[in-house]
């Protein structure tokens, strides 16, 4: 056979295809269960898979009573699953859609030099920030700063109040003091700006987030889910800093280990 017909020979590459579409599979399996991992959404994923793992065996057992109750089930039960797991889709469907995932796969090291400069001038956000936190943490001043370089936020600016003001340390601080009226719900920081104080954010349903944890931890890791962003809390009750990125909450971190953590740039 001639290199022209074994490249034309699709057959000869089968089972290249079988491979490429059980990996593909699994990949789309493993992500989805990184999702409702620690959530009460486990159980009904896992109860899924085996109901059709049975319906496909009593197809190939040719049990056709059984098989044909099952798939009238399975045929109501995807509109089902789209509803109970509607977060865990829009979170699938966000990673998707994230840069990070261009950023990783198709950018090469050259594309990403080039744009390296320009993020660390976007990236002056983090000295305010960092200050305004160290200064807080030393007086027990709760806060919960949310800081992204999209504006995939939007939904929820629309739920604070607006302030569109320059970021400062100073500015940070006064609204998270006790007796400003802002100083309930999540600060939204976007393009070196606070758009947003005051905000209120979707609070995660993992059931593997420590008891320990306030209402701030779990709307930052919440939003992390969500989102690219990034969200730095400080404790009330003990001053210590935490940050969170995707849906992953570091706790009691230092003041240089706050200035790593916060930059979207890679460590």
């Amino acid at each position: 056979m001639s290199l022209i017909e074994k490249l034309t020979d699709f057959s000869s590459i089968h089972w290249w295809l079988d491979a490429l579409d059980i990996i593909l599979v699994l990949f789309i399996i493993f992500q989805l269960y990184k999702f409702v991992r620690g959530t009460a959404a486990l159980r009904i994923f896992v109860g899924a898979i085996a109901i059709y793992t049975i319906w496909k065996t009593t197809d190939y057992l040719n049990m056709e009573l059984l098989h044909e109750i099952l798939g009238q089930f399975i045929g109501v039960g995807v509109i089902a699953l789209i509803v109970v797991f509607q977060q865990e889709i829009r979170k699938f469907l966000l990673l998707i859609a994230s840069p990070k995932i261009y950023n990783r796969f198709l950018l090469t090291k050259w594309m990403f030099y080039l744009k390296k400069h320009h993020e660390k001038e976007e990236a002056s956000f983090i000295k305010p920030v960092v200050d305004a936190c160290e200064s807080m943490a030393g007086q027990k001043i709760g806060a919960l700063i949310v800081i992204s370089k999209e504006n995939e936020l939007d939904m929820y600016k629309s739920l604070g109040e607006p302030i569109n003001a320059n970021l400062s340390s100073l500015l940070l601080e006064s609204i998270f003091t006790k007796e400003s009226p802002l100083h309930d719900g999540a600060v939204l920081i976007n393009n070196n700006k606070i758009v947003a104080a005051r905000c209120v954010l979707p609070i995660s349903d993992r059931q593997d987030i420590p008891g320990q944890l306030g209402l701030r931890h779990r709307a930052a890791i919440g939003i992390t889910e969500q989102s690219s962003a990034i969200a730095v809390v400080v404790s009330e009750q003990n001053g210590r800093i935490s940050v969170c990125k995707g849906g992953k909450l570091t706790n009691n971190v230092s003041i240089k280990r706050l200035n790593q953590l916060i930059n979207f740039l890679p460590e």
